[in-house]
């Protein structure tokens, strides 16, 4: 699949001198990693028998300004592993070094970034923001990846006139604008493309699923 603004990506990370992540783009550019992992959970709050399992590799890119204005890029690779309430994104940048790992559930979110102790915060979009100068929509891509509209709050939702099946073409929600671009060629099932996009403050997240 074409991919234009990625497969640039990794000639321009040459050429800059960050990634657009505020605080993690040092340790980015010196070669400093996080060790990837799976998150530790317990019995009690993980049962695969009586809990949604999901995961999703991909890549992504981001555009955002920074706290001055000042328009920034980040482009690179995703994990997402989903049990239960609790989502794991580990973000790598094109070169493959983890750049950063969120951990969200109910209770608590953490962030972990190269060579710093982890950081909690109660909400994972003002922990991201604090962070990393811009923050992913965690909760609400919990439902937009399957594809559907989350169950929290009103939702506009306009059908792919193209499906026979009722998938979404393009879901409002929350301030978000979710546009599918593609799905996957069957036998395969699921969104292969979106992109999500928000005006205040503005953000616009282009995914790739690799399923």
């Amino acid at each position: 699949m074409a991919f234009d603004f990625i497969a640039g990506a990794r000639g321009r990370l040459v050429r800059r001198s960050a990634l657009g992540f505020a605080a993690a783009a040092a340790f980015v550019l010196s070669g400093c990693a996080v060790q990837p992992r799976v998150p530790n959970t317990s019995a009690a709050s993980t049962s695969l028998s009586t809990q949604t399992s999901r995961a999703y590799h991909g890549r992504f890119a981001v555009q955002y300004n920074d706290q001055n204005g000042v328009q920034r890029n980040a482009y690179g690779n995703f994990d997402w592993q989903e049990t239960g309430d609790t989502v794991t994104l580990q973000l790598r940048n094109p070169l493959g070094q983890t750049m950063a790992i969120v951990t969200s559930s109910p209770s608590l979110a953490t962030l972990e970034l190269p060579n710093r102790q982890p950081v909690n915060a109660e909400n994972v979009s003002d922990l991201m923001q604090n962070t990393l100068g811009f923050a992913l929509p965690v909760e609400g891509l919990r439902y937009w990846l399957q594809p559907s509209a989350a169950p929290s709050s009103r939702a506009e939702t306009t059908l792919d006139p193209e499906s026979n099946n009722g998938r979404p073409k393009e879901i409002r929600q929350d301030g978000w604008t979710i546009d599918y671009l593609a799905y996957a060629d069957a036998p395969a099932v699921g969104v292969k493309r979106l992109n999500l996009t928000r005006n205040e403050p503005p953000l616009d997240i282009k995914l790739v699923l690799d399923q």
